[in-house]
């Protein structure tokens, strides 16, 4: 009879119609049976959806929690990017790294073990924002494994010095370069160099791009032409996108096969996009968040993230994947349970494909990364908005959130 670390019992699997018990041994996943001829610690799932770990492409934890240092009027792009400029000068090191441990600990709580965070880099704020998260990072490491994506939110060409913090970032140790086009005068010369890095580094790209309520100005075919050319197909994602909501179904499923053709993945950041999109419009307001599941259906790789929490650019959140993946299905009108599901698949195995994880997913000899959701089927995990009951992470308990329970009158004082 094996021996095993720990068995995990009467656990849901997406594909399995009935409960199987998952053996861990040195932290990975070591059997998935019905029953296992095992012996070991025993954990109960009692019947509940087990996920591999949470994934949260897009986030930003060197600014958030900072909404009582900025004042909000405008709800624009524009004002977002101006307020936190300005709290950005008061930031030091030790103050990111206490918001960002609280943001962290929150999105761990609720389930997330895998994490792309931006962090600015610019010659106002130097390097202090990427040694915090570094730091964090480490601390934290025995419960999520987090991926730095150094970027020029103020701009790179219009901003001399950016540059070569990027580079310097990139030599620390982070793993991807992000851009924002639209922050420059020259959007297309920015996208450019970026993917010039990008090479030098042998580095993925994960852009902010065409955030905006109108078409004017696109340059997602610029990024699918970039991508082609340099064979990084696979290697580029870009996030809100959200100016591929306006376009007629026609241009939006051209580029959708284009996308697809070339290798590029959209993050869709629904809170955000609500937020900031639509403010001139008194009337017929539009949502201003992309289809991805109809991006889907072309082949296009794509997430659901939180992006901002508790800051200009989104004033609220409370780092729930789960919460993210039920209001995209609101936006977007999803009621099929397949398309439900979908939502799901872009906080776990989508968003992997798109980071270029490996080693992901319920498999034997991967990390036993697993989530257990109070819910029994992916579909209900998104319309419910199932709770995350507890975590393991490389076979390890690293959070616990216990199920409910009411108190009937006769024994709530007991």
């Amino acid at each position: 009879m094996l021996g095993m670390d720990l068995i995990l019992k009467n656990a849901r699997l997406a594909d399995r119609e009935t409960g199987v018990e998952i053996g861990i041994a040195d932290e990975r996943i070591a059997a998935i049976a019905p029953a296992l001829s095992a012996d070991g610690p025993e954990l109960k799932a009692e019947g509940c959806l087990v996920v591999p770990g949470l994934i949260e492409t897009h986030i930003h934890l060197d600014k958030t929690c900072i909404l009582d240092r900025c004042h909000i009027e405008e709800g624009t792009v524009a004002e977002a990017v101006r307020e936190t400029a300005a709290a950005k000068r008061g930031f030091t090191v030790d103050d990111v790294y206490a918001r960002g441990k609280q943001t962290l600990e929150r999105c761990i709580k609720h389930g997330t073990m895998r994490m792309r965070t931006h962090v600015e880099l610019d010659p106002g704020i130097g390097l202090i924002g990427l040694e915090a998260i570094e730091q964090l990072a480490r601390d934290y490491a025995w419960a999520i494994d987090v991926e730095i994506c150094v970027f020029p939110q103020e701009g790179l060409l219009n901003l001399p010095g950016t540059d070569a913090l990027l580079v310097e970032g990139l030599k620390r140790g982070a793993r991807t370069i992000g851009a924002v086009p639209y922050a420059d005068t020259d959007p297309r010369g920015h996208i450019d160099r970026v993917f010039e890095i990008a090479r030098d580094f042998d580095v993925d790209i994960d852009m902010h791009l065409d955030l905006a309520e109108t078409a004017d100005g696109m340059q997602i075919e610029h990024v699918c032409d970039r991508t082609e050319q340099y064979r990084y197909g696979g290697r580029v994602a870009v996030g809100h996108a959200t100016q591929l909501s306006v376009l007629p179904r026609a241009r939006f499923e051209a580029i959708a096969r284009r996308l697809a053709d070339v290798g590029v993945a959209v993050t869709v950041l629904p809170a955000t996009d609500l937020y900031l999109m639509g403010r001139d419009h008194d009337h017929d307001v539009p949502r201003g968040v992309t289809a991805a599941h109809r991006l889907l259906d072309h082949g296009v790789v794509c997430s659901i993230a939180t992006n901002n929490v508790l800051n200009p650019f989104t004033p609220y959140g409370d780092c729930s994947l789960v919460r993210m993946a039920n209001l995209y299905a609101n936006v977007a009108q999803i009621g099929r349970p397949a398309e439900l599901a979908s939502c799901l698949d872009m906080v776990t195995t989508l968003a992997a494909k798109l980071m270029n994880l490996k080693n992901y997913g319920i498999k034997i000899g991967n990390p036993a990364d697993l989530v257990v959701l109070d819910c029994n089927d992916p579909a209900l995990a998104v319309a419910e908005l199932a709770r995350p009951l507890f975590g393991l992470k490389n076979g390890r308990r690293s959070f616990v959130c216990p199920q409910p329970r009411l108190l009937p009158e006769a024994s709530a004082f007991k």
